[in-house]
């Protein structure tokens, strides 16, 4: 398939510069096999059935933008994911100006890293000073979100961006972007989920700076995904297991819990617990293994996720929906609206 098949146009109004308040009242369009419906999110219990079991990704963002000082060099620093060892992969502009063995001290905080590696694509591997809850605390100090460059703040991240951007279910530390479909929830619609019946479950994947990069193949099939870090519990994997056994449908709240998901199940469909790096690629024509319904946000033209939603509810059935949404004014991307997508079969 080419690149061309997953463009459309996108009116700049059509991109949310702030979230919907609360954060429930934002709108939900529901995309079926022979109908689009105009709801909003809260209504999402009303669209779910007893025993279905909600699987959100409980990544928690980090100010993950840093400057950083090696002599009198000053060098931008991205923080892009954890890596197995304990040390960090980033971004770096100027990369070429670092060397491993090198020193950087960062601005803002009692922070400094050593550069272990440096890759040809300009990213580093980054061994800290600090670890656990002091990192934590030192990337506060001195980092700042590192918000898609979509959402425009030219004095940089607000301090509502700071809660915005973060969502209810996070925990487990080391994302760059949020996982954006987790936005929308609040604890009323998790009690009510509760009421209806509905289970939950979370995993993790820390989201990477990969996220915002572009496909520049013309083939989409050669592109590569950028790794990111992901980890499904052994009892996330049971909970998963005995709803679907049961009859209960596997509803992931965003793309990211799809990918993972996906990445763990075996081609039965049974999910096994998870622990390592996952670089999957979700074009149409791929066999879904166990996720039933996906809620997630609208996505950029030509990127991977709007070819990850092609491949889940078909590529003329997302046209279609993609094009409702922008006639009717559905709002885009990371603190846009919210659709909730059935399964092509």
């Amino acid at each position: 398939m080419r690149l061309a098949d997953f463009d459309f146009d996108l009116p700049p109004e059509a991109i949310a510069q702030h979230p919907a308040r609360p954060r429930d009242a934002a709108r939900l369009l529901h995309v079926a096999a022979d109908r689009l419906d105009d709801r909003v999110v809260r209504d999402l219990p009303d669209l779910l059935a007893p025993g279905d079991i909600l699987v959100s990704n409980d990544t928690r963002v980090i100010p993950a933008q840093l400057q950083a000082r090696r002599g009198e060099a000053r060098i931008g620093i991205t923080l892009d994911r954890p890596l197995a060892d304990g040390s960090w992969q980033a971004l770096a502009r100027n990369a070429k100006r670092l060397h491993p063995g090198d020193v950087l001290a960062f601005e803002g905080a009692e922070l400094s890293a050593t550069v272990e590696h440096r890759r040809p694509d300009g990213s580093v591997a980054l061994r800290f000073n600090r670890d656990g809850a002091a990192f934590a605390a030192a990337l506060e100090q001195a980092g700042a979100l590192a918000l898609p460059p979509y959402i425009e703040r030219p004095e940089g991240p607000t301090t509502e961006d700071a809660a915005d951007y973060q969502t209810i279910f996070a925990e487990a530390e080391g994302a760059v972007a949020a996982p954006t479909a987790g936005l929308h929830f609040t604890p009323e619609l998790l009690a009510a989920l509760d009421a209806r019946g509905v289970a939950r479950a979370t995993v993790t994947l820390h989201v990477g700076v990969g996220t915002f990069l572009p496909v520049r193949v013309d083939d989409v099939a050669e592109h590569r995904m950028h790794a990111e870090r992901g980890i499904i519990s052994p009892e996330a994997a049971a909970a998963i297991n005995r709803a679907r056994a049961a009859g209960g449908r596997v509803v992931a709240v965003g793309t990211t819990s799809l990918r993972l998901l996906e990445t763990a199940a075996d081609a039965s469909g049974v999910l096994h617990a998870f622990a390592g790096d996952t670089n999957i690629f979700i074009l149409p024509g791929h066999r879904f293994r166990i996720v039933d319904r996906l809620m997630t946000n609208f996505h950029l033209p030509r990127s991977t996720l709007f070819m990850l939603v092609a491949a889940f509810a078909g590529l003329d059935r997302m046209r279609e929906a993609y094009a409702h949404a922008i006639a009717t004014g559905y709002r885009f991307f990371s603190y846009g609206d919210a659709s909730l997508l059935e399964r092509a079969e």
